[in-house]
């Protein structure tokens, strides 16, 4: 796929051809902004990434970096499973671990073009050619700096073309961070509209702190008819597990599985992210489903309470605050909390059901609209990958 504009054949170079190594080291320590690696946000500091500085408190032998230079992470990852290459953009020096391969692209090629270059299967698959398979286990590529730079690469002769195509490229990504703010809002306004009506609710009198117990009952009805094997995600929810994992990490019986029915609650009692205690979510799926027996599965007083619990509980805060007095740590920092255990504090929630009824139904109207948002953000994001592969030769 090329701009009309454009002809003849894509130049085969050798990767010092178009760009040069970073080899300067900060001397002094010069820089004290440390930097990392990180697959979504590109390069960034570390605390911004670890909430806490792990590099050394002598970091004279990092490189120094400048905006604009290139960082090369050897470590294997599950999207950049042969190392991910990142443009530092968001500051003007930083400082990196020489562990990394670092460089800057040379006057003759479009720094942009590179930036979206080192995303393709054209780059991966050199890189593939020069690593070494076994190194994979331990996590780390085994590649040569010399190796590194002496893999082959095509690139148009133009840098009207290469910037041309950096361009185009940069509007697809421009989009797809648009609409990942526009999921944001959304995502946003739920947890303003629960603040909002909980916190002038108890001022009225209309919302009141109830024991879970009182809304929620335990489902103990066991997988006996093996239906579909479910997981639950922070982002998804109630998901299938094959769909969402790619394969079945269920017992090869799982009669004894709990069942979840439209509408129930599920907790799951693994930490995970922002959720150190586990994650509470509705079931969005119209048939009957089966989870872990690890998991508590509820059914509530009606759907539209087990709708406002189920983005009550979306937010991190809320979920901690909750179960924080309930939970156990085992060892090795296991979470202890039976199924009855876990229904033993109190939220708030509208006494009145046709409050319930009107906030349950404005968020899953807001829900509705998230969801196809996020359809199209995908719809992006495959016709971004579909560009990397047809406009890189």
């Amino acid at each position: 796929m090329r701009f009309p504009e454009f002809s003849g054949e894509w130049e085969k170079y050798v990767l010092t051809e178009f760009v040069e190594r970073v080899t300067r080291r900060n001397k002094g320590n010069e820089c004290k902004l440390p930097l990392t690696i990180s697959a979504q946000y590109g390069l960034v500091d570390q605390i911004t990434f670890f909430n806490k500085i792990i590099a050394s408190d002598d970091m004279s032998n990092y490189y120094l970096l400048t905006n604009g230079d290139f960082a090369y992470n050897k470590s294997y990852s599950s999207e950049y499973p042969w190392g991910a290459i990142k443009r530092l953009d968001r500051y003007e020096y930083g400082a990196l671990s020489s562990l990394y391969i670092c460089f800057r692209p040379l006057n003759h090629v479009s720094s942009d073009f590179l930036t979206h270059y080192f995303e393709t299967k054209k780059w991966h698959q050199g890189i593939s050619e020069i690593a070494v398979e076994g190194a994979r286990n331990h996590g780390l590529l085994n590649i040569g700096i010399q190796d590194f730079f002496a893999t082959k690469h095509y690139l148009p002769q133009s840098i009207l073309e290469q910037e041309k195509i950096a361009c185009f490229l940069n509007l697809i990504e421009e989009r797809i961070r648009l609409q990942n703010k526009i999921i944001e809002k959304y995502e946003s306004l739920i947890q303003a509209i629960i603040y909002k009506t909980k916190t002038n609710g108890i001022t009225k009198g209309s919302w009141q702190k109830m024991e879970l117990s009182k809304v929620l009952h335990e489902r103990n009805e066991k997988n006996i008819d093996g239906r579909t094997i479910c997981s639950v995600s922070v982002s998804q929810g109630v998901v299938n597990q094959v769909e969402y994992l790619g394969r079945s990490f269920a017992a090869q019986q799982t009669n004894h599985y709990n069942v979840v029915k439209y509408g129930d609650i599920v907790y799951t009692k693994s930490p995970t992210g922002d959720f150190p205690y586990g994650i509470i979510k509705r079931s969005d799926i119209e048939e009957d489903v089966a989870v872990s027996p690890l998991y508590g599965v509820y059914t509530p007083s009606n759907d539209n309470i087990g709708v406002i619990l189920h983005f009550y509980f979306m937010k991190p805060s809320n979920a901690f605050n909750y179960l924080h007095p309930l939970i156990q740590k085992g060892a090795k920092n296991t979470i202890n909390i039976t199924n009855l255990r876990f229904l033993e504090n109190f939220v708030p929630l509208p006494i009145s059901e046709n409050e319930a009824y009107t906030i349950a139904t404005t968020l899953k109207t807001i829900q509705k609209k998230i969801d196809i948002e996020k359809w199209l953000l995908q719809a992006y994001m495959i016709e971004k990958e579909y560009l990397l592969r047809q406009m890189f030769i």
